[in-house]
């Protein structure tokens, strides 16, 4: 091999990364050197966790929504399997730590919350504002900080329809309900995990037998263009080892956070700031007397956890679209495209907030938990979805390129 071609080779792993790379790099850098100097070492950690989470989903292209429109569309359930190994690893890290309510010297609880009215709607509408706006919590921020302008659309509108919801928020708790319960708490530890895994080991089962039945064979990973070093600078990598860093991340986001991963809390705190801006009074609804609620509404975004996050998760996808040479937003976006945009954010973010939480929020880190209202999210969630999978048609031009883009 020539000088030339072996300097070319090594230079595959490093890729210019243009204007919008090195500003989220700098972002990345700064950010977590101010947060720390601001408010304390371990906010600027949980905005570089943020930034690792970013450039996760955005390389696995870990998508919820495509993974559950693909198994209703087409049978297809490898991404489903894959969530399933996701959650395994989490409650297998998850539920001593929480069991014992320490972990690493730092008190910690997990995202257990009531089982009720409220969750089964919420999580419905979520389900089907998955399928119109394009993507979850998570598919939103990592695809819109990756450069698609079409999903600001729809986080510009899901933080509208959290703040919408935080209105009506007293009377949908009131509505009936479990007391909040988890499976660590009702089996022990090893119990939960056990009885998790054979919950998990059945979803993949199931997934299995209708992928064979309606395609014949189990779908295989398509390849890397991308091999070594290169494939994890670069991307894509493969889902399970996406699946392993979220994991991961989310554990630590538990150990210095002192709880789980969320993502839309903070859309309903951009929201009644922004209401706050143009005249509104949200410390008038319930929601936002909460004393958590009421603090962080009068402080500043950067000292709020979840916030802080989410930037820091933005950032590191359009790092993470940088580096794979992906980062090119176009403005040219269908009106019916748009519509569902509007439509599907506010359904995503009126959803997210009367539910307990998101895919990340009540799904991932709610059955990470052990949490009951994690799994009837789930089963509402399905259902939302089968139903936006049929409404979808409508709205988009129904091809590969969609249905893979999604979050």
């Amino acid at each position: 091999m020539s000088l030339s071609s072996s300097l070319e080779t090594r230079a595959e792993g490093l890729p210019p990364i243009g204007f919008p790379g090195l500003g989220a790099l700098i972002v990345l850098v700064v950010g977590t050197v101010a947060l720390g100097l601001a408010y304390g070492p371990a906010q600027g950690a949980l905005f570089l966790i943020g930034g690792g989470l970013g450039i996760a989903l955005y390389h696995a292209a870990f998508g919820f929504t495509s993974a559950w429109r693909v198994f209703i569309a087409e049978g297809r359930g490898r991404g489903l399997r894959v969530q399933m190994i996701l959650l395994a690893l989490a409650v297998i890290l998850f539920f001593p730590a929480l069991s014992n309510g320490v972990l690493f010297g730092t008190e910690v609880r997990g995202n257990i919350s009531p089982a009720g009215i409220g969750v089964i709607v919420g999580a419905f509408m979520f389900g089907i504002g998955m399928q119109l706006g394009g993507g979850c919590a998570s598919g939103t921020l990592f695809t819109a900080g990756g450069g698609n302008a079409r999903m600001l659309v729809t986080l510009f509108f899901f933080i509208v329809g959290s703040v919408l919801a935080t209105i009506h928020f007293d009377w949908w708790v009131s509505l009936p309900s479990l007391p909040p319960t988890s499976l660590f708490q009702t089996f022990g530890a090893f119990g939960g995990i056990a009885v998790s895994l054979a919950i998990f080991a059945a979803i993949a089962a199931i997934t299995v037998v209708v992928e064979k039945r309606r395609n014949g064979a189990l779908e295989q990973a398509p390849p890397s263009p991308r091999h070594g070093l290169a494939r994890y600078l670069r991307g894509p990598w493969p889902l399970v080892a996406g699946a392993i860093a979220l994991v991961i991340l989310n554990f630590a986001t538990l150990a210095i956070a002192g709880r789980p991963w969320g993502i839309t809390s903070a859309f309903a705190l951009w929201g009644a700031k922004g209401a706050q801006a143009i005249g509104f009074d949200p410390t008038a609804w319930a929601y936002w007397q909460q004393p958590g609620n009421a603090k962080a509404l009068a402080g500043s975004v950067f000292a709020d956890v979840t916030s802080v996050m989410d930037f820091g998760l933005i950032a590191g996808a359009m790092l993470a679209a940088a580096l794979a040479g992906k980062f090119a937003p176009s403005l040219d976006i269908p009106l019916r495209s748009i519509l569902a945009a509007v439509v599907g954010g506010l359904l995503l973010g009126y959803g997210a907030r009367i539910a307990y939480g998101c895919n990340i929020g009540a799904y991932f880190s709610g059955i990470a938990s052990g949490s009951l209202h994690g799994y009837l999210w789930a089963v509402a969630a399905f259902a939302g979805n089968v139903l936006g999978v049929k409404l979808r048609p409508f709205f988009f031009m129904e091809g590969r390129s969609i249905r893979r883009a999604d979050g």
